[in-house]
């Protein structure tokens, strides 16, 4: 009867694992490829709700840019629904310059190759899923 238990016992605790997955290995891989120039860097911000799509940033880094293009991956990501936003800081001063009426002065793109109409991208046209795997989004200029 012990034995009995004890495998009853296994085969719970082992399905609870299965269905648990480690989501610390989920990745976001952002490609940026079609960058006018090798110049500055380019800063690539991960978001990870709605209310905070670019506002307030989950994770971000910038990246080199070598041959037009430029790629980062944002490790240990939990499952759920993210967006990416990506600008070229090709003067190298750390943000994004804008002109009149607040325009940008330089490239940017979103996951999916989202644009916005007379304003910035929305969510749900730059929104993607993590869902116990890695992602790659690959952004044109």
């Amino acid at each position: 009867m012990q034995h009995l238990i004890k495998i009853i016992c296994f085969f719970i605790l082992s399905t609870s694992l299965a269905v648990a997955q480690d989501t610390s290995k989920n990745t976001v891989a952002v490609t940026v490829s079609n960058l006018e120039s090798n110049k500055g860097k380019v800063y690539i911000a991960l978001y990870d709700a709605e209310q905070h799509f670019l506002k307030k940033i989950f994770r971000a880094n910038f990246s080199e840019i070598k041959d037009n293009s430029c790629a980062l991956t944002f490790k240990n990501i939990p499952n759920g629904i993210y967006a990416v936003s990506i600008f070229h800081d090709e003067n190298d001063n750390n943000k994004m310059d804008t002109g009149v009426f607040g325009i940008p002065k330089e490239d940017y793109g979103c996951s999916n190759n989202a644009t916005g109409f007379m304003g910035p991208p929305k969510w749900e046209d730059a929104k993607f899923r993590v869902n116990n795997t890695s992602v790659t989004q690959h952004i044109t200029l």
